[in-house]
């Protein structure tokens, strides 16, 4: 998949800034993970656990808001998505729905 941001960012930028924030929720999830191991307190746990949540979904929500033009594309005549293997609005808001 191509990304692409609606404002003209070139898709090098945009896969290198998701990459970013992917990687950064690893070593979120990486400290979670120490956490249980080493016994720390719930607290604790819990509050790096919401921190490598919401990293994913800004990962997510990015990826999506950046690839729309690459994604959508008109549906056929049956409703379903182009040759090209493009997602139609519907499945769009299906896959960003699965994200909340």
């Amino acid at each position: 998949m191509s990304i692409e941001t609606a404002v003209g960012e070139p898709a090098a930028d945009a896969q290198r800034r998701i990459a970013n924030r992917l990687k950064r929720a690893r070593g979120q999830l990486n400290a979670v993970i120490e956490a249980v191991e080493s016994g720390a307190d719930c607290r604790t746990v819990v509050t790096q656990l919401s921190a490598v949540s919401s990293a994913l979904d800004k990962a997510g929500f990015t990826i999506i808001s950046t690839a729309m033009r690459d994604c959508v594309a008109d549906t056929d005549a049956d409703g379903g998505a182009d040759a090209s293997g493009r997602l139609t609005v519907d499945e769009l808001e299906k896959l960003f729905l699965t994200l909340s």
